[in-house]
């Protein structure tokens, strides 16, 4: 079922191919739309009003508020050393891990092919460009890109089509 009865869905979430996606045991605010190819773990939370594009992946632990975008692909981590196996080669479990959350915060914008690392807060309002790797805090009202994503402009003021 790819919309477990674990996932607490808000009034009018728009899930636009039901059959196409992995929702279990997390919190999705209402009027929220997901794309075709996402999954959203449990323990996770999305606000209310966000738009999730389609191939996304968001992991236990990550938190993004009410009213933000997260492009095609977007990617976030919630753990900065993966291994499959502890030191003495039994494979990992549940209680083997260290999650780290993530924020997201009102109004922020992610682009697509984003990749996020965990244990950091993106900013109200701040703009991630397409393919970046955020690796550190984003204050709030900045646009960051590149890989490792660097603060390129603030956004005090509203964005021309030309300077994004």
């Amino acid at each position: 079922m790819p919309i477990s009865p674990s996932a607490k869905l808000g009034i009018g979430v728009v899930i636009h191919h039901p059959a196409l996606v992995n929702i279990y045991g997390c919190t999705i605010g209402d009027e929220t739309k997901i794309g075709p190819f996402v999954e959203i773990q449990k323990g996770s939370v999305i606000g209310s009003r966000c738009k999730i594009s389609s191939h996304c992946f968001i992991c236990e632990g990550v938190v993004i508020e009410d009213e933000v975008f997260i492009g095609h692909g977007v990617m976030f981590v919630n753990d900065r050393q993966p291994r499959a196996t502890n030191t003495d080669g039994s494979i990992k479990g549940d209680i083997d891990w260290n999650l780290e959350k993530t924020f997201v915060k009102r109004g922020a914008s992610i682009g697509s092919n984003a990749t996020i690392l965990c244990g950091i807060t993106i900013g109200e309002k701040s703009l991630v460009g397409a393919g970046s790797v955020v690796t550190h805090d984003i204050p709030p009202f900045n646009l960051v890109a590149g890989n490792p994503a660097r603060f390129m402009r603030s956004l005090k003021e509203p964005l021309n089509d030309d300077t994004a």
